[in-house]
């Protein structure tokens, strides 16, 4: 079943039911007939957010969507799936899944192939739009249509020593390495993209939709990177790796899962911010992080969403809406995506959302991308093992964008 196909002849009404920037809903569609709409809602979520330790954030913000929609006699049914499996537990039997549902948005093309998501449109992708950067609505849309509310980030950034290097010097790598020991996995092929893409280098186009654009690793600004790199792995200052790497490591970069061993390694003079910038060819560029998310969805197969879409389309709206992603920072600390939130001091958070807004590209959703990895942590593996010089940068750049474009072989 293609959900595309299904929504489209209920969009009309379902696009009613958009959600504004606050959590609040725009007035509701009316349902056809006079009887007060009386359905009840599945909805699934990970066990963290429906735990009494957590505040149980999603009974929460489902009642309080109850109570903001008093013309809807609404009734919950909850259910447990981690977003790591929709996938799995709303795909492989949709029609008996949940209503509504959270997912890693790099699940997208499965549950499409599954008709387990609906396409979002109106004033609810308005709001979407308004409330994210460009980049978070990105990794939430495929083939020209967005398949989900996003609520946090998944990507990485800088951690590193304030006593070492000020908020300046956190800003160009060049910077930085005059000043300390800085490590970064370059043999890791979902961290080593950041230098390519800030020089030109695509994966399926400039906006990673284009999957007969394939990879273009290529040419001039492919090979400046390389030498770039080369030069980079023989500074002194430079460590393969992590801060578990060596003892003088005073920056590394990670994600929000190795903040406690930031903590540890830096302790109160812990600075936390986006990828810095780099100098190829005398001009700065701004370091890429892959970037990623966890979304709110709608399942278009369910006897809900065939009888009151709109119910269902303003839930998924509201769990991803302002409100109830500051209930989700506050209970479990998610970093959210939305741009209306204010996290004050908090530099992880501060960091996530910067990297979101200005320093990451989306990790294609495309069948081909598994493509990119072997040839990417070969040139990695290569570069920190001294094989790559200057004498053969073009040639082994070549090598790698061929590998990338014939099914990843290298």
């Amino acid at each position: 079943m293609n959900a595309k196909k299904l929504l489209a002849g209920m969009l009309s009404i379902a696009l009613l039911a958009g959600c504004s920037g606050g959590g609040s809903t725009t007035p509701s569609a009316t349902p056809s007939g006079s009887d007060k709409v009386s359905v009840t809602v599945t909805v699934w979520g990970p066990q963290e957010d429906q735990s009494d330790d957590n505040g149980k954030w999603l009974q929460t913000q489902c009642e309080n969507f109850a109570k903001e929609h008093a013309d809807w006699d609404l009734t919950f049914n909850y259910g447990v799936c981690s977003e790591g499996d929709a996938k799995t537990n709303v795909g492989t039997d949709p029609e008996a899944a949940a209503d509504v549902y959270m997912f890693a948005n790099d699940q997208i093309p499965d549950l499409l192939k599954s008709g387990a998501i609906a396409e979002f449109g109106g004033k609810t992708l308005d709001a979407i739009k308004a409330n994210n950067s460009e980049t978070t609505v990105n990794t939430v849309s495929y083939d020209g249509s967005v398949y989900g509310v996003p609520f946090t980030a998944n990507t990485w950034f800088m951690y590193y020593d304030k006593s070492v290097f000020s908020e300046e010097d956190a800003k160009s790598l060049d910077a930085m390495l005059e000043k300390g020991k800085v490590a970064f996995p370059l043999n890791n092929s979902w961290y080593i993209a950041a230098f390519y893409v800030a020089n030109g280098c695509t994966l399926f186009g400039p906006n990673g939709g284009d999957a007969a654009a394939g990879f273009d690793f290529s040419g001039d600004k492919a090979v400046a990177v390389t030498n770039y790199l080369v030069d980079l792995v023989a500074n002194p200052n430079f460590v393969n790796g992590d801060v578990s790497t060596g003892n003088d490591i005073k920056a590394f970069f990670s994600g929000t899962w190795d903040y406690q061993k930031a903590q540890e390694a830096f302790g109160d003079n812990l600075g936390i911010a986006p990828a810095p910038s780099f100098t190829v060819d005398g001009a700065q560029k701004q370091m890429k992080s892959f970037a990623g998310s966890k979304a709110i969805g709608v399942n278009p197969t369910t006897k809900l969403y065939a009888e009151h879409p709109e119910v269902a389309v303003a839930l998924a709206a509201y769990l991803g809406g302002t409100a109830a992603q500051q209930a989700h920072y506050d209970s479990r600390s998610i970093i959210p995506t939305d741009k209306n939130i204010n996290v004050g001091d908090d530099a992880l958070a501060r960091a996530q959302m910067d990297t979101m807004g200005y320093a990451s590209i989306v990790q294609p959703l495309q069948a081909d991308m598994g493509n990119y990895w072997t040839p990417a942590q070969s040139m990695g593996e290569e570069l920190v093992a001294g094989t790559v010089t200057h004498e053969n940068a073009a040639e082994k750049t070549e090598q790698m964008n061929e590998s990338m474009n014939n099914a990843g072989v290298h």
